[in-house]
């Protein structure tokens, strides 16, 4: 199997990867049409790189407004695939069935095979199972439901029984927020980061993090 693995930065593609037991030929992230925050999680490509790096394994970008998303994101798939022989993609989506149908269709206009290891799975238990796996994760956007007091939190018993208080999924599936991952056991080492900015755009806020110099 040559892998590529749809890579968010954040605990649901992390723990998906970790599913198949299979180091993966490239990561694959989307970032905003000027290259340098990822959509929905907000972080600088130089976190991911970071991430990739713990990994000891490259990862690829595309720069893309919503509108332009999927015609790039499959070109780019398309490439990848003949670059590294690719036969296999995995995803992190859990239960959302839009996201599913989307992600068959860009593996399908790759002609690799597409794999949702955590789909259809209990949300909650997912959460339990990510930090017994050893998943260390950082809350770096959310919506007004939390506010911006949610950002920074870690992933653990104590924000899982916070986020329950909040009436809010605990796994995130619906945007509520998303995170970063900051290690696990994929990682050679755990990644450091600064927390800087907390930034508020159209009722989402998001976390700023640089690495160290």
């Amino acid at each position: 199997m040559n892998l590529i693995c749809s890579w968010s930065g954040g605990k649901d593609s992390c723990f998906a990867l970790m599913q198949m037991n299979q180091k993966p030929r490239i990561l694959l992230n989307a970032l905003n049409e000027d290259g340098e925050i990822s959509r929905s999680h907000g972080l600088h490509h130089t976190i991911l790189k970071a991430q990739a790096q713990a990994m000891d394994v490259p990862i690829d970008f595309i720069a893309a407004t919503w509108e332009g998303y999927t015609e790039k994101y499959i070109r780019k798939l398309q490439l990848l695939t003949r670059q590294y022989e690719l036969t296999d993609a995995v995803f992190g989506d859990i239960d959302l069935e839009p996201h599913r149908e989307w992600e068959e269709n860009v593996c399908f206009e790759a002609k690799i095979n597409c794999h949702l290891p955590l789909w259809k799975q209990s949300r909650k238990d997912l959460v339990l199972s990510m930090i017994d796996a050893g998943i260390k994760t950082m809350i770096v956007s959310c919506n007004d439901t939390l506010g911006k007091d949610f950002l920074g939190k870690i992933i653990n018993a104590e924000t899982i029984t916070a986020l329950e208080n909040k009436g809010v999924d605990v796994c995130g599936e619906n945007g509520e927020f998303h995170t970063v991952v900051l290690d696990c056991p994929l990682f050679s080492k755990e990644i450091e980061v600064i927390q800087e900015n907390k930034l508020e755009h159209n009722g989402y806020h998001f976390l700023s993090l640089s690495l160290p110099v």
